[in-house]
């Protein structure tokens, strides 16, 4: 046999040995699961790769598969560095680059751009934006921006002004953080300063078909609606929200306010029309608003509002801006349910979600 046609010989029994070996088949199907179990080499390369490796396919008779890492170091193999080493899957890489972007979004009270991030991360700007709304629900700007606020909250809790709080909590200017601090606050920043004080909030209990129910609301509308068994836990509840507001008794006008939303309660297809005070991050808005849009007899599941608001890997995330409602009816949370409509966790309790879906259903 001749040299060249031992090199084909060679070359026809690594490629048979090779599409006869099942690790093969997880390369070919960029197979996550695969991950930790092996890692494959390519020989005119000299890089070692994960199964999930999304690189271009290697042909068969340079492949070479080992157990681990070490092995295919040991062998003279360099790790890949598109798919991290061959040691974690891709989808593992991305959510520590996620996770290491919100840390450092966490502890920067500078503005970080986009470019500064992924850079930071190793990932392009394009690439990581996409990434990081689909992990997170939000886009790294809207983090940025909730992290500010976060920060900003906790420098008007301590004794210094407000000035050095908003510089503090990474805000460029004063005029900047002023356009928005009603909806970061709720609240004048020196209201928020003093705990709620010279903050008035009117407020007034009735019973339900649901039990106790209690109705807030400020100066700029329905600010909470809570369900409870114990009349005196809901009004701690309002007082731990706005510890050194005045919280007053409701006028005339108010009581009307929460005859309606107790008569909701009771007959769902009268409708609900209130100003509502609606605090929370941009992704809580965004589901709350898709909640707002199921109609009263109907339900959604976690997975659908997701994907109605274009983040269909956002089911945990969903499901988390549901339990922080503090506005029961007015934002129906109860009306979403688990895919294969079994009734989840409630707030208020599940047997209080059950009775509003029942009662709906009638309607």
């Amino acid at each position: 046999m001749s040299g060249k046609s031992k090199t084909l010989y060679q070359a026809t029994m690594n490629i048979h040995k090779t599409a006869q070996d099942p690790r093969w088949l997880a390369v070919i199907n960029c197979d996550g699961s695969a991950d930790g179990e092996f890692v494959y080499a390519v020989k005119t390369t000299g890089i070692y790769c994960a199964p999930s490796c999304p690189s271009r396919q290697p042909n068969p008779e340079n492949v070479m598969f080992f157990d681990n890492a070490e092995a295919a170091e040991q062998a003279g193999f360099r790790p890949c560095k598109r798919c991290r080493q061959g040691v974690i899957s891709l989808a593992q890489f991305h959510a520590q680059r996620v996770e290491k972007a919100c840390r450092l979004l966490e502890e920067s009270a500078e503005v970080v751009t986009l470019n500064q991030l992924a850079e930071a991360v190793g990932i392009s700007a394009y690439h990581f934006h996409r990434l990081f709304k689909a992990q997170t629900g939000v886009t790294p700007k809207d983090y940025q921006q909730a992290q500010r606020a976060r920060r900003v909250r906790e420098k008007l809790a301590d004794s210094v002004t407000v000035t050095e709080a908003i510089h503090a909590a990474g805000y460029p200017s004063d005029g900047r953080f002023y356009e928005t601090s009603g909806a970061t606050l709720g609240m004048t920043p020196q209201g928020f300063r003093s705990g709620g004080r010279d903050v008035r909030v009117w407020f007034a209990i009735a019973d339900s078909a649901l039990g106790a129910i209690l109705v807030a609301e400020s100066q700029r509308g329905i600010c909470a609606i809570l369900l409870g068994d114990d009349p005196q836990a809901l009004i701690i509840e309002l007082q731990n929200s706005f510890p050194q507001a005045e919280l007053l008794g409701g006028d005339p006008d108010f009581e009307q306010r929460i005859a309606s939303i107790v008569g909701f309660v009771e007959a769902p297809h009268i409708g609900l029309d209130l100003p509502l005070d609606i605090r929370g991050t941009a992704f809580q808005q965004r589901v709350w608003q898709a909640l707002r849009a199921i109609p009263a007899g109907t339900t959604a599941s976690y997975a659908e509002i997701a994907r109605q608001i274009g983040l269909p890997k956002s089911v945990r995330a969903v499901a988390g801006a549901c339990a922080a409602n503090v506005l029961a009816v007015a934002i129906p949370c109860h009306r979403v349910v688990k895919t294969d409509g079994n009734i989840s966790g409630y707030r208020w309790g599940v047997e209080r979600k059950r009775s509003l879906l029942a009662r709906e259903e009638k309607n």
